[in-house]
């Protein structure tokens, strides 16, 4: 990641959940004013992606509907 990249995220509080405690691939969000930022915990120098507050809405949105259940 290239040191633009890297500072653009210094000041962001990632969290991820205490469920991921349990091993496995996790990922973690961060919230800024206005975007919410979502990378790889094994890899917190990778790619980050970033999404406006209503993008990440829509996606919770479609979560809790369980429009991605893969059963």
């Amino acid at each position: 990641m290239n040191e633009a990249k890297r500072n653009e995220w210094a000041d962001a509080a990632w969290f991820k959940a205490t469920f991921s405690d349990h091993g496995g691939g996790c990922v973690e969000v961060a919230f800024g004013k206005n975007w919410v930022g979502v990378r790889d915990s094994k890899d917190p120098m990778g790619p980050t992606l970033r999404f406006s507050a209503a993008e990440w809405n829509a996606f919770l949105s479609g979560v809790y509907a369980g429009e991605f259940d893969l059963m």
